[in-house]
């Protein structure tokens, strides 16, 4: 049964989105669309670039709010087509992030008088890696239709504020040995024995777990990849385990180098090496925004750290203030039993509405 919030019925128009294929690097028809669709709208000013659509009130107001969604999923898992059943919608994409995008789309559609300036900011190549990034690319070619007092991602946190993000980075332990025949093993070293106190340091971590303006978060350290042998009967003489740590936001990437190397010190020695092939940075809540704090306060949301990394990072780089706000479940992302609610579009709908329309 189809059912309307302010003239729009969001889970149809979100199935309507997950019918459109974006697959990373595919995204062009579903921002052709999206930009025809944003184009009708007399009150936006719509730029585009690549595969990236930016919509923008131009109305003088004081603030401006950033909405920010991807275009792009994963590949199907059996579930490319929307279904509907009830007020549940089935789907490739639809709690990441196709019922965001239709909050987004519906908003703009709908809120020509809005008490803050507005951006939509739709962009492709998001679930790839960041090199790849519509987001990347927009900062780079245009950053003027970035600016904002504060973006608010619609990834998926079930209506929760989700306040900025931790970081990410990956490095590869390369431990040394001595190659030996098997036969007689004690005329080398074997590398992959040696790993052994490598993995023991990441059995026995104790994860932080700062508290940052009332937000818990909890860093991680686990091991990933490893690599190591040459043959059936040779004694390796290199083994390589590669790690990731998710780094809470109390600390730069470079703290937290310094942290895994003292760490990890006492096991390694002159002939091993610990390599940081990538990282990203975590990003503060934010939470005394005064836009963010509106919408907290105002409607008594929940606030929660997050867990993982977001381009609520980007955003903090860039000197924008971001968080996240979306109405999908994160733990359906990316699953073949993927799907969102209505109440959850509509009620993700109704708060933003109300923001935009009523402004601090």
């Amino acid at each position: 049964m189809s059912r309307r919030t302010g003239g729009i019925d969001l889970l149809g128009l979100t199935a309507e989105l997950v019918d459109i294929a974006s697959e990373s690097f595919n995204e062009a028809e579903l921002a052709t669309i999206v930009e025809a669709r944003l184009r009708q709208v007399s009150w936006l000013e719509v730029d585009r670039v690549g595969d990236n659509v930016v919509a923008r009130t131009v109305l003088g107001r004081n603030r401006r709010l950033l909405l920010g969604g991807h275009f792009d999923t994963v590949p199907a898992n059996g579930n490319a087509k929307a279904r509907i059943d009830g007020d549940t919608l089935w789907g490739l994409g639809s709690t990441d992030m196709k019922s965001g995008l239709a909050v987004m789309l519906g908003l703009a559609e709908a809120v020509s008088k809005p008490a803050i300036d507005v951006t939509y900011l739709f962009y492709a190549r998001e679930e790839v890696a960041f090199d790849h990034s519509g987001l990347r690319e927009l900062f780079g070619e245009r950053p003027d239709l970035c600016q904002a007092d504060l973006a608010l991602l619609g990834e998926p946190t079930l209506g929760v504020v989700e306040a900025g993000c931790q970081g990410t980075m990956r490095f590869r332990v390369e431990v040394a040995g001595a190659r030996a025949h098997t036969a007689r093993p004690w005329m080398g070293s074997n590398a992959i024995h040696r790993l052994g106190a490598v993995v023991r340091v990441l059995e026995n971590y104790q994860p932080r777990e700062p508290v940052i303006d009332g937000c818990q978060y909890r860093e991680s350290l686990e091991a990933v990849f490893v690599e190591g042998g040459v043959a059936g009967n040779v004694v390796p003489d290199v083994a390589v385990l590669t790690v990731n740590h998710r780094v809470a936001p109390d600390r730069t990437i470079a703290e937290a180098q310094q942290h895994l190397r003292e760490l990890f010190q006492p096991v390694l020695g002159p002939e091993d090496r610990m390599v940081f092939t990538d990282s990203a940075a975590p990003a503060p809540p934010g939470l005394f925004n005064p836009l963010l704090a509106a919408l907290v306060g105002r409607y008594d949301l929940q606030v929660k750290a997050k867990l993982g990394w977001t381009d609520v990072s980007f955003f903090h780089e860039h000197g924008v203030p971001a968080a996240n706000f979306g109405p999908g479940d994160a733990t359906l992302a990316h699953t073949a039993d993927e799907r969102v609610e209505r109440a959850a579009i509509e009620s993700c709908y109704q708060l933003l509405e109300r923001l935009l329309r009523e402004g601090l």
